[in-house]
């Protein structure tokens, strides 16, 4: 499945690695010499880098979120729940 994660971005949810609190790059610089290491390498994609709420953590790539990790997590989640809802409509075509 697709997790859609704003400003035009839509990544599969199986490369997830992590959703992070932008906060913790003020906090954590693990963190921060983690995402300098990676813009380095050009894997970081930004949106509006002051107005981003969340940090997504991908296989391949790093991306700058406008929206919450709450509202992050409940997208993941909708996409497991259509999985379960088609997994079960699957059960009674047979």
């Amino acid at each position: 499945m697709f997790i859609h994660i704003g400003e035009d971005h839509v990544i599969q949810s199986r490369d997830v690695v992590a959703i992070i609190d932008s906060d913790l790059l003020t906090s954590s610089s693990i963190v921060d010499e983690m995402i300098m290491n990676q813009k380095k390498n050009n894997k970081v994609v930004e949106t509006s880098y002051e107005s981003a709420k969340s940090i997504v953590i991908t296989t391949e790539y790093i991306y700058f979120s406008t929206l919450s990790v709450a509202t992050l997590k409940k997208r993941s989640q909708l996409s497991s729940t259509l999985n379960k809802l088609e997994d079960f409509s699957e059960a009674f075509e047979e």
